[in-house]
């Protein structure tokens, strides 16, 4: 008699642990309360412009959920475009991600610091656009990058500039 309640619970457990996977649950790979972009606003703030060659800049971003409770987790991704090529934008040296749930109203921040590069410097980016892409999403969004050319890092081409790690907004 015994035997049929242990078969039964092994089946369930069996059948519990083959429905737990780490393939996101059949959305291709994610994460199912990602904030994605369209059931999100994304704007660029105003912008504290670097005035000169070498001067630091800073851009705002701003996220507001507009739909369903969502998860903003790791780095947010921005490419510059110079319409030739996209250059990808590294993390801040020493941040820290971390794990934001945006219920909707709710909105969160990054930026993009950068340093001015000289007009006409061939080791300048002379970016057009930036591509933003949320983590967990390949959905972005462009904006025009009206805030100069951007100094290369030391000898590099890499753009002297970082994207910072979310930030909540309000209480």
């Amino acid at each position: 008699m015994r035997a049929i309640p242990l078969t039964v619970t092994a089946l369930a457990a069996a059948l519990l642990l083959t429905a737990c996977n780490d393939s996101g649950g059949g959305n291709n790979g994610k994460s199912s309360s990602a904030c994605e972009i369209g059931g999100v606003s994304v704007q660029i703030g105003s912008a504290s412009v670097a005035p000169a060659a070498g001067d630091t800049g800073e851009v705002p971003i701003s996220i507001t959920n507009q739909s369903a409770p969502c998860t903003l987790d790791r780095f947010p991704s921005a490419l510059l475009n110079t319409g030739n090529a996209e250059v990808d934008v590294p993390v801040q040296q020493g941040a820290k991600a971390q794990k934001l749930k945006l219920a909707k109203g709710d909105s969160a921040s990054f930026s993009i610091t950068y340093v001015r590069g000289k007009a006409d410097d061939k080791s300048s980016l002379g970016a057009k656009t930036v591509k933003i892409t949320l983590p967990g999403s390949s959905a972005s969004r462009s904006f025009p990058w009206s805030y100069g050319p951007i100094a290369a890092k030391g000898s590099s081409t890499a753009p002297d500039a970082s994207v910072s790690a979310f930030q909540q907004v309000g209480d």
